[in-house]
């Protein structure tokens, strides 16, 4: 992967705060060996609207699904409005084309399972938030859903269990893609129990 590189979170209404929130401070603050940042994240919604997340936060997107540039990796979270947006064919869409054309495709929380409804995670390992398992079966039947782990590598796709594993996935890709001791001076920085 080249970097800089482009980062794209989806929001939408009711969206978990710690899942969108965790993985952009972890992201967002992140240098390299250089001091130079080789994430550019951007906030992306399906409108220019302000969305507001769980318990009422209001977020202004910097981008939406039709003007968003190009990312190279995509980031789904989850929250009690993913069961809406999985009837939302147009969101779906997005997420299933520019999940075909990003390099990495992460999901925490249920936003599996949004990811899971394109048919992209069929015949993998995945997860997601333990209160969401039995819907993300049914999501994704041919996928093989686990309820034993932080967050599963399948290479383009990385999904995560609820909330907070959002921080730990994030790190992880940090180290995957950079080092293991970037990912560890990110979580320093952020005075976060990593342990890898």
């Amino acid at each position: 992967m080249k970097f800089p590189c482009k980062l794209a979170i989806l929001i939408f209404d009711e969206v978990e705060v710690l899942d969108f929130c965790g993985p952009f401070e972890v992201f967002s603050i992140t240098k390299d060996n250089h001091g130079q940042s080789p994430f550019e994240v951007m906030i992306v919604a399906e409108d220019n609207t302000p969305v507001l997340a769980r318990n009422n936060l209001s977020i202004n997107p910097q981008y939406t699904i039709k003007n968003c540039p190009k990312p190279d990796i995509i980031l789904i979270p989850g929250g009690p409005g993913t069961r809406k947006e999985l009837y939302n064919d147009t969101l779906i869409g997005w997420i299933k084309s520019i999940s075909l054309a990003s390099q990495l495709t992460l999901t925490v929380c249920t936003g599996s399972l949004l990811l899971g409804k394109t048919g992209l995670l069929d015949h993998m390992e995945i997860t997601t938030h333990h209160g969401a398992l039995d819907l993300l079966r049914e999501t994704a039947p041919k996928a093989e859903v686990r309820s034993d782990v932080r967050f599963i590598d399948n290479d383009r796709y990385i999904t995560a269990a609820g909330i907070s594993a959002g921080i730990d996935m994030s790190l992880y890709v940090v180290g995957k893609l950079l080092g293991r001791d970037i990912a560890e001076k990110t979580a320093s920085y952020m005075e976060y129990n990593w342990t890898g």
